[in-house]
């Protein structure tokens, strides 16, 4: 499956949101800090960037994956991007 070129931080973090229960808990400069409990606590970063670069997205969708043990393709069904 094909990542989406013009995904900004914010609709990122809001399908984290409804997808995963993924909330906002700190941001240092242009970092912000997202933690769930689902599947055991789990911290990411993503940068406040519009849109994130292809490579940042991949290595953030490929964390959030392993985390909850799907592969990317699931992951981005589930999240629906």
């Amino acid at each position: 499956m094909k990542l989406p070129r013009d995904l900004a931080a914010a609709d990122l973090e809001r399908a984290l949101h409804r997808a995963f229960g993924y909330q906002f808990t700190r941001q240092s400069g242009s970092h912000r800090r997202l933690t769930t409990q689902k599947g055991g606590e789990h911290h990411l970063t993503i940068p406040a960037h519009d849109p994130l670069k292809p490579g940042t997205l991949r290595a953030i969708l490929a964390e959030v994956a392993a985390h909850h043990r799907l592969t990317v393709e699931d992951l981005l069904r589930q999240l629906e991007l």
